[in-house]
């Protein structure tokens, strides 16, 4: 049987024809290969490709079992905000009165927005994560939708239910869609999200709008591609390849074209595992060991792309959220870092003989301007001919390049990919490096870390050898509630509904097994939820091939709509010509609004400068920041005022009410805040109490996402938000605020929770014997309420809050949030940490890298332990990078544990010897030193270069009330002395230095 693979790159396209009944030969059944610049028309250059492999070869197209491409036309569409390729979108969200305080398209920039945007609408539906329905679709609600959308000509439509991945029966999205096709007609396109994404509601959603925005073009696209096959003669059926590496079938792409977006690098990683025998067939024969993964390095000519190739010879995939064109989703994507290294890569010559490599290239202009080919640049490749490592051009033209610039350059290339392959390992230990890509000549060949360098046969086409050989697979993610379950059966099920799944998507039967399996408690849940995500993985059966028919698999043609097209291209220069782009702020010269009455009108540059404070103020913990921020940004988007005051301006008997939410992270991935779980809980609890009136709202921590939820309420309620909170950080426990850890009336309880919805509005608590039965009566009743809720505490005075809490919080959020900002907009990131501590005092613990990461969930907490290695000499980079006030030597280790916070932080010698140098209630803060943000607890990872800080906590939890409930004490840890990192520094009022007198 004969396959043909294409892969469409920026620079070249590659073809390639394999015989599969000749793998086990040498040449792995390569017959021919075909590698030309990338043409404007894509279908033009496909053509071409195939009719030169076929002809390389003398193979008639009747023989042609398949065609399989791989293509980034559909993800530029997306990236180049092209408006000819754009269409706008209706999004109905499936959740009841969930999800509204962040609708959709809030993130999307706004060029984007305007041309993708069409219409929103809520109705009912959803799903608890224990898979209750939240409530059941109304047929009334979408027929009224349907009507909306029919009379804005809208032929695009997004469902998103929450937890409509878990919706095993299509009962929400699936009964939803029935009735658009029925009321719209079939022409209108209808894509459900639970197709589309993973869990994670609003970056699923978004990939299914970005889906649907480019059905039109990819329909003709691959329209194009159909064309170019009955052109050639080929009847055989056309496959697309997916970006996880595995096939999908024409009529499929052109209905999901977004799991093609980043097929590119996946089919190089593919291509090179197939070559170099990793894949079952040929596993034999393979050099690299069993169960061990590969990195995959694939040189071009202006780019080094590298990923991580899995012992299942899939690669890994990507972090939970990916952003294309600025917008964050989470559709499978493999794992790719890229360095600007490449044969086409420009070599600089500085006046003190100083070597430099890129980041420029002559890319595919290489033949034209490399000396070696009559040109007049010195580049990469004109190195390693001159070196003699590489027959290629007239090596008489680089005679003159000296021995020390080839060496310097040598040596600047090994460093650039010894850095990024370090990267994307995933332990100490030395790796097997796979070498493909037409400019992998210039790598050299021995790399540090690097236990062996592969170059397989044909390494210069293996995309297109990745895409002819792709899999095909099936997917499960779902989560399970295990209490009273045994975990193996239930995975054993998941495991034989991924390979079900697989095989109706035409894997043979006979190779299909399970290539990844993952299951991850969720955290702050008593009812044992777990997240399950099982793919399994075969060869494209024979059997599948032929059931494809070609004829019925081709689109109709249909003409383009140029007329629209030209509407779109006018509103978009519109847009572009309104402000609609990125807002440009002078961080330097900006000033807060303060008004007359010393009341500070945020704006969104205030807002996400405090988010990005609150974020590091977290310590690891705490939520993220992000998707509050969104909410509070599109607040004032929507007209309504988001005001602080100055504790030190308001009369001291007026009454603010504690507020945050409850529950597990992984239920605000889904089930959205749609506004009321707060208020809600807010007006039970004054109800219930009898107070009359109060002024506003406090945070219980500023640390993570709860330090911006006080601003959502107070937009919903009118009410103002107190310059103060209660923690000065973040903390896992409810009773860890400081009114209750000096135990002050009122202070724990009474207190209400909320779930927003119907009658299950509130549950009020009146009183607990101690502070630790609050934690869990609350965290038992949210559990009940689908594992989150919004919590009110009792309104406190003023002058209790200022006593009693961390005054100007929310003024030293902004001014970390700012200082950020100034080093980020002066590319000065090793600034960050000096200009933090000039607000807080404290200390740099540490600058290295992640080398070991351990977690485990125990009573709905995730415990673990981050391990972090010095950075050797030629490991840091030039700059102003702050000294480490930590001694370490080069086999030293900084480990900090952490209860969803980090705990502390102490030196392991080689000997074993532990020395502790600074514990909570001090705030320890692990920063990311390539964009200088803080890192949660749960995304720290092998690899990643990180700057360790430590700085002051606030008094109050330095005394002996405050060590019991906050110290090393609260966690288990009686033993451990506190010693203070350093002295309290006040935060400074942002109304005090930029108000009125």
């Amino acid at each position: 049987m004969l396959r043909i693979g294409v892969d469409v790159g920026g620079t070249n396209t590659d073809g390639v024809l394999i015989d599969v009944t000749r793998l086990h030969q040498p040449g792995r059944g390569v017959l021919s290969h075909y590698k030309a610049p990338t043409t404007s028309d894509v279908s033009k250059g496909i053509e071409n490709a195939v009719r030169e492999v076929l002809k390389l070869a003398s193979v008639s197209p009747s023989e042609v079992a398949s065609v399989s491409i791989g293509t980034t036309a559909f993800i530029n569409a997306v990236l180049e905000a092209d408006a000819r390729r754009l269409s706008k979108v209706a999004v109905i969200r499936l959740c009841g009165p969930y999800t509204r305080q962040c609708p959709p398209f809030i993130d999307f920039p706004k060029p984007l927005r305007v041309l993708t945007e069409g219409h929103v609408g809520y109705i009912d539906g959803g799903f608890e994560i224990d898979g209750k329905e939240i409530r059941a679709p109304q047929e009334e609600q979408v027929v009224e939708q349907c009507a909306i959308i029919k009379q804005k000509g809208l032929k695009n439509v997004v469902l998103t239910g929450i937890y409509s991945t878990l919706d095993n029966e299509d009962k929400h999205e699936g009964r939803v869609r029935d009735i658009i096709v029925r009321e719209l007609g079939p022409s209108v396109n209808v894509v459900c999200s639970k197709e589309v994404g993973q869990v994670g509601l609003l970056e699923r959603e978004n990939a299914s709008i970005l889906n649907a925005s480019i059905l039109a073009f990819a329909q003709r696209t691959i329209r194009g591609f159909q064309n170019a096959m009955r052109t050639l003669e080929l009847t055989c059926p056309l496959f697309l390849t997916q970006n996880d590496g595995t096939l999908t079938t024409a009529a499929s792409a052109a209905r999901l074209p977004i799991r093609t977006f980043a097929s590119g690098p996946t089919n190089s990683m593919r291509g090179a595992a197939f070559l170099a025998g990793l894949d079952d067939r040929t596993r034999g024969s393979s050099e690299v060991e069993k169960g061990k993964s590969t990195i995959v390095v694939d040189v071009g000519g202006t780019t080094s792309d590298v990923g991580v190739l899995l012992p299942s010879g899939f690669p890994r995939q990507a972090a939970s959220y990916i952003e294309v064109g600025g917008v964050r989703t989470n559709f499978a994507m493999a794992d790719v870092q890229s360095i600007a290294l490449g044969g086409g890569s420009v070599v600089h010559i500085a006046e003190d003989e100083k070597v430099s490599v890129g980041p420029e290239s002559v890319g595919y202009n290489l033949t034209r301007d490399a000396r070696v080919f009559g040109g007049k640049v010195l580049t990469t490749t004109d190195l390693i001919v001159a070196s003699g490592r590489a027959e290629l051009g007239d090596k008489s033209l680089v005679g003159d390049v000296g021995a020390d610039t080839i060496e310097r350059g040598m040596q600047r290339i090994k460093k650039l990919l010894e850095g990024i392959i370090d990267k994307m390992k995933t332990s100490p230990e030395d790796i097997t490096v796979l070498l493909v890509g037409g400019g992998s000549i210039i790598s050299p060949d021995e790399l540090a870390g690097v236990s062996q360098i592969i170059r397989p046969p044909f390494f210069g086409v293996a995309n297109a050898v990745g895409a002819a050989m792709a899999k095909v697979a099936g997917e499960v993610d779902t989560i399970e509630i295990l209490a009273g379950r045994d975990i193996h059966t239930v995975i054993e099920g998941i495991k034989a509904r991924a390979i079900q799944k697989a095989v109706a998507a035409g894997a043979d039967p006979a190779s299909t097994r399970i290539v990844e399996l993952a299951n991850i408690p969720v955290q702050y849940v008593v009812n044992q939820a777990t997240r399950i995500m099982v793919k399994a993985a075969g060869d494209l059966a024979p059997q599948a091939v032929a059931s494809v028919d070609a004829e019925n698999e081709a689109l109709v043609d249909e003409p383009e709509v140029v007329e629209a097209e030209k509407a779109l291209t006018n509103e978009a220069e519109a847009a572009e010509g309104s402000g609609l782009g990125a807002e440009v702020v002078d961080v330097d010269n900006y000033k807060p609004v303060i008004l007359p009455n010393r009341q500070w009108a945020l704006s969104e540059i205030d807002l996400e400068w405090i988010a990005e404070g609150c974020a590091i103020l977290g310590t690891g913990g705490g939520g993220s920041s992000y998707p509050p921020f969104l909410m509070a940004r599109q607040a004032l988007r929507d007209g309504k005022q988001l005001i602080v005051v100055d504790p030190e301006d308001v009369q001291e008997d007026e009454l603010f009410i504690r507020c945050g939410f409850m529950g597990s992270p992984s239920v605000s991935l889904e089930r959205i805040q749609g506004g009321d779980e707060i208020p809600g809980a807010a007006r039970a609890l004054v109800k219930f109490m009898g107070v009359p009136d109060y002024m506003g709202f406090i945070s219980n921590e500023i640390g993570g996402g709860n330090g911006v939820q006080p601003f959502l309420v107070a937009a919903e309620t009118g009410k103002v938000v107190l310059d103060c909170d209660l923690m000065g950080r973040a903390y896992p426990r409810m009773y860890q605020k400081l009114p209750g850890v000096y135990g002050l009336p009122n202070s724990l309880w009474p207190c209400a929770i909320s779930d927003g919805i119907g009658s299950t509005i509130a549950s009020v608590l009146p009183s607990a014997r101690n502070m630790f039965e609050v934690e869990t009566i609350l965290r038992a009743a949210t559990t009940e309420m689908g594992s989150k809720s919004g919590v009110a505490g009792a309104p406190l005075p003023r002058k209790t809050l200022h006593a009693y809490g961390v005054p100007h919080s929310v003024s030293q959020a902004w001014r970390i949030g700012r200082a950020v900002a100034r080093c980020r907009r002066n590319n000065d990131l090793q600034g960050i940490p000096r200009a933090i501590l000039k607000l807080q005092n404290g200390a740099c613990l540490f600058i290295g890298k992640v080398v070991d990461v351990q977690r485990e969930v125990r009573k709905g907490f995730t415990w673990g332990e981050v391990t972090i290695a010095p950075l050797l000499e030629d490991e840091e980079e030039e700059g102003n990078a702050p000294k480490a006030s930590i001694p370490a030597g080069p086999e030293d280790r900084l480990v900090i544990p952490f209860q969803n916070e980090n705990i502390y932080a102490y030196i392991k010698s080689p000997s074993g010897e532990k020395k502790i140098y600074t514990t909570v209630p001090d705030l320890i803060t692990v920063l990311d030193s390539q964009n200088g943000a803080a890192l949660g607890t749960p995304e720290y990872r092998y690899g990643l270069r990180v700057t360790v800080m430590a700085l002051a906590g606030h008094p109050l939890w330095t005394t002996k009330e405050g060590l019991f409930a906050g110290g090393p004490e609260a966690f288990g840890l009686g033993d451990m002395p506190f010693t203070a990192i350093a002295s309290y520094k006040d935060p400074v009022s942002v109304i005090k230095e930029y108000g009125p007198v």
